[in-house]
């Protein structure tokens, strides 16, 4: 790996995932975007995060003066900055956007997505591009999920990002020990409580 972008990658994780390493396959598709070489985003549908690109769940901007106001609001707001601490997103992809969920009773790191409602869904894989390529063999002009998950695996192997597991039926479907739906309910009711608002 060029060393020329070990800051960049430095820089990425202290925004993006509070200072956590970086994943070998999140390190490829990152070099590969910044080299200008779209093939790996291309094939998982990713697009990661500039410097200074506001995580989905602190981003306010899209809400007037009047739903800024709205108690309801402002609790729901509360809720989901808080879930930020989980929730590291750092690409534009899936339903909305990809990341992780690192909530610190998780054994490891997993791959989550939210979608533009503000749902967060898990994602099957270990990492990040097993997520995505699950995701995108559903989308894939294939009858058999299974079949377009093989190929784009192979052609992700092909580019220089093997995939951990190279069959649909390989990939770890596995609940996560926290349900991140469940947590961000549960959260935004507590900041509703603290409001009075039941």
């Amino acid at each position: 790996m060029d060393a020329t972008y070990d800051e960049r990658l430095a820089a990425f994780s202290r925004e993006r995932l509070d200072g956590r390493p970086v994943p070998d396959d999140l390190r490829v598709l990152l070099v590969a975007q910044w080299e200008g070489r779209t093939d790996l985003t291309h094939l998982l549908g990713l697009e990661f995060f500039g410097p200074g690109e506001l995580h989905p769940f602190l981003d306010t901007g899209y809400l007037s003066e009047k739903e800024l106001a709205d108690p309801e609001m402002q609790a729901i707001n509360a809720g989901v900055a808080r879930m930020a601490e989980y929730v590291k997103l750092v690409a534009r992809g899936g339903k909305g956007w990809v990341g992780y969920w690192v909530h610190p009773d998780e054994p490891a790191p997993r791959p989550i997505e939210l979608d533009t409602e503000f749902t967060l869904w898990p994602m099957s894989g270990s990492t990040l591009s097993e997520g995505a390529a699950c995701e995108r063999a559903h989308l894939l002009d294939e009858p058999d999920e299974r079949a377009a998950f093989r190929q784009l695996a192979e052609e992700l192997a092909a580019l220089g990002l093997p995939l951990g597991a190279a069959e649909y039926d390989a990939l770890d479907a596995s609940d996560y020990a926290v349900d991140p739906e469940r947590l961000l309910e549960n959260v935004v009711a507590a900041e509703r409580a603290a409001r009075g608002l039941g």
